[in-house]
């Protein structure tokens, strides 16, 4: 029987683990890449093609380029509504996202004037408490299939700068 080495073990358990003990802690400024894949759920009412409204809870996990960078691995939550009014856009989220050393924050997404979304750190615990992100923006990458009436599969891309206690 042919033996298994210490190192072959170790590398073994980082590739279906998880990121090396030795990676980089995160510095207390700098700027954010990620993408955040998620399910929605919602609810719609149709009036006409100019005017409907719908709320939606949305579950998903992020990913930020380069691995190992803020808010890599969060699992994120959200709830929110989106109405459209005479082909204008309102609504928004507020979303609870999980770090995988527990710490939390709560981030609100809503339409500015020009229509496009924008997100705004409210509240956070731990490495997110008093966190600030400036020149955020959010681009939807998509649009995927509907596979069942109801739910939605999406990405999206979020860029911006952000600044730690």
């Amino acid at each position: 029987m042919k033996s298994i080495s210490r190192t072959s073990i170790v590398v073994g358990l980082l590739l279906v683990g998880g990121s090396p003990a030795w990676a980089a802690e995160l510095s207390n400024e700098g700027g954010y890449d990620i993408k955040t894949c998620f399910t929605r759920n919602s609810t719609l009412i149709q009036y006409s093609p100019t005017q409907y409204g719908f709320s939606y809870e949305e579950t998903g996990t992020v990913a930020s380029t380069p691995p190992g960078g803020l808010f890599d691995g969060d699992v994120v939550r959200c709830v929110g509504m989106t109405a459209i009014v005479e082909g204008k856009r309102s609504g928004g989220s507020f979303c609870e996202a999980v770090a995988k050393d527990g710490d939390k924050r709560l981030t609100q997404f809503k339409y500015n004037t020009e229509g496009k979304l924008v997100r705004e750190a409210l509240v956070g615990t731990g490495k997110y408490d008093g966190m600030v992100l400036t020149g955020s923006s959010v681009k939807a990458i998509g649009p995927a299939p509907v596979l069942k009436t109801g739910t939605a599969e999406a990405c999206n891309q979020q860029t911006g700068h952000y600044k730690l206690k």
